[in-house]
């Protein structure tokens, strides 16, 4: 029996992985909301950064009080809207 297949998350090469990165830091110093468009999410996540975290690399994003990791892999694009 074929395994149902899985759309895959796009690829993106080191330079855009590291412009993503800046924009986390960035938006970690400015304390300013961000939304973030991440891979399997129909729904924008929008909030604050709180934590970078390297070791597990998670993105802690504060929406109203409530704490949200996302894998870093997994966001797509970073902005103000």
């Amino acid at each position: 029996m074929a395994k149902a297949a899985t759309p895959k998350r796009p690829t993106r090469d080191e330079v855009e992985l590291e412009d993503l990165g800046n924009q986390l830091v960035e938006a970690k110093e400015d304390g300013d909301e961000r939304v973030l468009s991440v891979w399997g999410m129909a729904d924008k996540v929008r909030g604050r950064i709180t934590v970078l975290d390297s070791r597990t690399r998670l993105v802690h994003v504060d929406e109203n009080g409530s704490i949200r990791k996302i894998p870093f892999l997994d966001i797509m694009k970073v902005s103000y809207e």
